[in-house]
């Protein structure tokens, strides 16, 4: 049964920094492209970072390219966002997802919660 798990999110002043995490199972983690998203209130979910099953390439949104950097480690089955200089628009859920998604279908963890905020 493939899981996911996100942790790491809370309450950060602007300009501050955070680490999530995303635990997988249920799957051969190594061998999945895995993304990140984020679901701000009200607003649609957006594709924030990609790594791929090494971890040698990534790709960023253009409102997160230079601040966020998306990282794994395929002997712990996670991947990691580390964020900085985060901006109050960057408040929203983040979840974490394998791509291609059909391993997973429409399940999505239950993400964490990040807020920036003074």
């Amino acid at each position: 049964q493939v899981q996911l798990v996100e942790s790491g999110g809370g309450l950060v002043q602007p300009g501050g920094s955070l680490k999530l995490s995303c635990a997988a199972s249920g799957f051969t983690f190594s061998i999945y492209t895995i993304d990140w998203f984020r679901q701000a209130p009200g607003k649609e979910r957006e594709w924030v970072a990609r790594i791929s099953p090494l971890g040698d390439r990534t790709s960023y949104a253009d409102s997160v390219e230079g601040r966020f950097t998306i990282s794994r480690d395929n002997v712990k089955n996670a991947v990691y966002l580390q964020m900085k200089n985060l901006k109050p628009e960057d408040t929203a859920v983040y979840y974490c997802k394998p791509f291609p998604s059909t391993i997973v279908g429409d399940y999505w963890g239950q993400g964490t919660q990040v807020t920036v905020s003074s």
